[in-house]
């Protein structure tokens, strides 16, 4: 089984391949460039460093969200361009269930945040020592919040993400629960993971259907999930309302 991994959700742009549970191969840059500029030469170089005929593969992963509104319609619409093209399905991989992915059999609770910006985080909550175990979807949730439930749930934590350099000082101060930092190869969005996952879909798919929140659907059906509205759609309620607010949620990036 083969299946190419994207990544775009955040500043972080990657793409990789699994092949029966091996990753083959993986390009992953973390740099301020447009992923309309990096994802599709990228995945030209990988493909011809593997000598990848890219019909031989099953199924495409892409992060399906949350994240930034830009990189998701850019990994969008590139996995839909290649599932169109190639007559192959894509699978939804949640973006924080990828990135928690990466601590597979770390103990303790695994904290993904991204940062949303406003004080607040794309998040979810996950043990991961023995298979994956969703215990908070992934959802936006105010930092403040996040400290009160990590608290009260009592166990060791695990933080990952690019809200960890942006909320650090927020969560030594107010995350009473011994708590630690990811190290550089595992604290960011990987394509890896979001194959990963995506292969385990594929596979359960043919059995009794689905992973966890990852799920296939045909190219033409995939849409991001955001899981708030955009700024433009903000700035128009806000408008519209006659206080003016825009509510609690950030602004896009």
């Amino acid at each position: 089984m083969r299946v190419l991994g994207i990544e775009s959700s955040s500043l972080v742009a990657s793409v990789a391949l699994v092949t029966d549970d091996i990753l083959t191969g993986e390009y992953t840059v973390n740099f301020k460039k447009t992923h309309s500029q990096t994802l599709l030469p990228m995945l030209d170089e990988m493909a011809k460093l593997l000598e990848l005929d890219l019909n031989t593969l099953d199924a495409v992963a892409v992060a399906g969200g949350p994240g930034s509104f830009t990189g998701l319609r850019i990994g969008a619409a590139t996995a839909k361009g290649l599932g169109l093209a190639l007559k192959k399905p894509l699978i939804h991989v949640p973006t924080v269930d990828a990135l928690a992915y990466n601590m597979w059999g770390a103990s303790g609770l695994i904290c993904p945040i991204m940062d949303a910006r406003r004080c607040q985080v794309y998040t979810g909550l996950y043990h991961l020592e023995n298979g994956m175990e969703i215990l908070m979807e992934q959802q936006p949730m105010d930092m403040g919040e996040l400290a009160e439930e990590l608290n009260h749930r009592g166990e060791k934590v695990i933080f990952l993400g690019d809200g960890v350099p942006v909320y650090r000082d927020m969560i030594r101060e107010k995350v009473s629960v011994p708590c630690s930092f990811a190290p550089a190869h595992m604290n960011r969005q990987r394509a890896a993971s979001v194959a990963a996952l995506g292969s385990l879909a594929l596979d359960q798919e043919k059995k009794q259907g689905g992973y966890h929140g990852v799920f296939v659907v045909p190219a033409d059906d995939f849409t991001p999930d955001y899981l708030r509205k955009s700024q433009a759609e903000r700035q128009r309620d806000a408008e519209r309302s006659p206080e003016g607010e825009t509510g609690k949620l950030p602004g896009d990036y």
